[in-house]
């Protein structure tokens, strides 16, 4: 359980799924095997973690094939740089932390990001049945007026947001990952409900409404 699991980490879309992380065991014998050469072990080491990981870039740098580019070059510095991993800590967290910094670099040389957020191309979960369109419709820009607050977030207060919410990873967790003290992710943290609490203060009470009904879908 993560340390503030009391808080539902709900945020429009919902969380990352956990069927598919490996446990640890089985993910230090993959290491293992991929260390001695096994292919086939590093391929299944890519297809666990390669989902989220673009999930997760996709969402600091918004352009599909620049997500691309940043997942193949954190998984190449990855295992490139594998011989110094330690497998006292989670692979997910270590690769969460190149391609973080991958982004970083990438939107440090961009300073200003920009382009419009394709909410049609994400798993939506809504119901397709007669009588839902114009409810799935309202969903939608309530969703997209989430996501379009959380991109207003500074990069450090954003991956905080994605990494806590969107993949449930522990405050201790995202300080590794992120590079910063505990105390400054926490910070990190408040300040951006704090900015996403006023963002969404300027909607509709009907869009409000929509945003809580995904919250009670995610959680």
């Amino acid at each position: 359980m993560n340390e503030a699991a009391s808080d539902g980490r709900r945020i429009g879309g919902g969380v990352a799924p956990t069927a598919d992380k490996p446990t640890r065991v089985y993910e230090t014998q993959l290491i293992e095997r991929v260390r001695a050469g096994d292919r086939a072990a590093l391929r299944e080491l890519v297809d666990l973690h390669k989902d989220r990981l673009f999930a997760f870039v996709w969402r600091m740098v918004r352009d599909h094939h620049e997500a691309e580019d940043v997942c193949q070059d954190a998984f190449l510095k990855a295992f490139g740089a594998l011989s110094s991993f330690s497998t006292e800590y989670r692979f997910s967290t270590w690769l969460f932390t190149i391609a973080y910094r991958v982004c970083l670099n990438r939107i440090r040389r961009k300073r200003a990001l920009t382009g419009e957020v394709d909410f049609a191309a994400l798993p939506s979960g809504e119901s397709c049945m007669p009588g839902a369109a114009l409810e799935s419709q309202d969903a939608a820009r309530a969703k997209a007026m989430v996501w379009s607050a959380v991109d207003r977030l500074t990069p450090p207060q954003r991956a905080t947001i994605l990494l806590f919410y969107r993949h449930e990873m522990s405050c201790r967790d995202i300080a590794q990952v992120i590079e910063l003290p505990l105390a400054t992710v926490k910070s990190h943290l408040h300040r951006a409900r704090a900015r996403l609490r006023d963002e969404l203060e300027s909607m509709n009470e009907r869009d409000l409404q929509q945003v809580r009904n995904l919250s009670q879908r995610a959680g």
